[in-house]
């Protein structure tokens, strides 16, 4: 019976963009499905023990690596997108292999991603001649005058296949979550999470086992950073690096459900639906406040980490599962 109504939900997802929704639900609709790419990207490491808070370099190289190669050397974001995937995995070993290696782990791993996720906003804002510092940068159109889609330049002015587009991936990284969930390296890692050294001592390859998931993680982030770049046709390093992108993939990740599948697609629905509401409640007042919505994740984070840690579609199964025995006829 849940195959069936998760079939149905799909099938009526692939059919929304056909029912004549209107430009603006549809571009909240794509959102949501990208930062949940995004969202399930970084839960597939932060859920085995590995918090890490520096998944927004990942998003932010993704990005700019996609522009930048697209801007000033005319390199198709297809071949660019591989760039941004080969300096992420670099990056992601350069700082996975000594931490893993020296077990640096809990609040020392978390603090070291933050730097990187960081540092890396900082470069952006330095090669200002280059990236457009914090200004940002917009890709070359290469739209003409009655072309709606240039596929070489990945650019497309409809949202109709920018909708299809994105719901793939989504639909690929929700497979991956699942085939991680049921590996060997699961177990592996949830021991390891436990007591690194007792699991070392039963033949697990500690080191590897990490550094093989952070890989999937990283390149999987960067691939989101790509798309969000080619979809909204600009960046800056607010929007795609940072301290506060990193902080908002956790957020979205605990307040939707860390360990469920959908939970981190839930909890990018919230964050998105809770940003936009703060816009539209208060209007021009919210650019007086241009960091409020990040002190109401902070709020809600703390909120949800002590009253609802399993996040909102991990309560709402658990109340679906209680309800279910209570009918249970004795």
């Amino acid at each position: 019976m849940t195959r069936v109504l998760a079939w149905g939900a799909l099938a009526a997802l692939l059919a929304l963009p056909l029912t004549g929704i209107g430009s603006y639900p549809l571009h909240l609709v794509i959102m949501c499905l990208l930062w949940g790419y995004v969202y399930t990207s970084w839960s597939i490491m932060g859920r085995l023990g590995m918090v890490s808070f520096g998944h927004g370099a990942f998003l932010g190289i993704g990005a700019y690596a996609v522009v930048m190669l697209w801007n000033h050397f005319g390199v198709s974001p297809w071949l660019g997108a591989f760039a941004g995937i080969a300096v992420s995995v670099i990056v992601a070993l350069v700082i996975g292999i000594p931490c893993f290696r020296f077990k640096i782990v809990g609040h020392y791993f978390a603090l070291v991603t933050l730097a990187l996720s960081e540092v890396t906003r900082l470069v952006i804002v330095a090669l200002r001649d280059q990236t457009g510092g914090s200004l940002g940068a917009t890709p070359d159109t290469a739209l003409a005058q009655g072309v709606s889609s240039a596929p070489g330049a990945m650019q497309f002015s409809s949202k109709i296949v920018w909708f299809y587009v994105i719901i793939a991936f989504w639909l690929a990284a929700l497979y991956v979550w699942h085939r991680v969930d049921r590996s060997m390296t699961r177990l592996a890692l949830e021991a390891i999470s436990q007591e690194e050294d007792a699991a070392a001592s039963i033949g697990i390859n500690v080191t590897r086992s990490k550094l093989f998931v952070t890989l999937v993680s990283a390149v999987m982030t960067s691939i989101g950073g790509v798309l969000y770049a080619q979809y909204q046709l600009y960046i800056n390093p607010e929007t795609v690096s940072g301290i506060s992108i990193s902080l908002q993939m956790v957020f979205g990740v605990i307040a939707g459900g860390l360990y469920v599948m959908l939970g981190p697609t839930v909890g990018a629905a919230f964050t998105l639906l809770l940003a936009e509401g703060l816009r539209l409640a208060l209007g021009e007042h919210f650019k007086q406040f241009p960091a409020l919505d990040l002190a109401i994740y902070g709020m809600l984070l703390v909120l949800f980490i002590i009253y609802m840690p399993k996040g909102i579609l991990g309560a709402a199964l658990d109340a679906w599962s209680r309800r279910g025995r209570a009918l249970e006829p004795r």
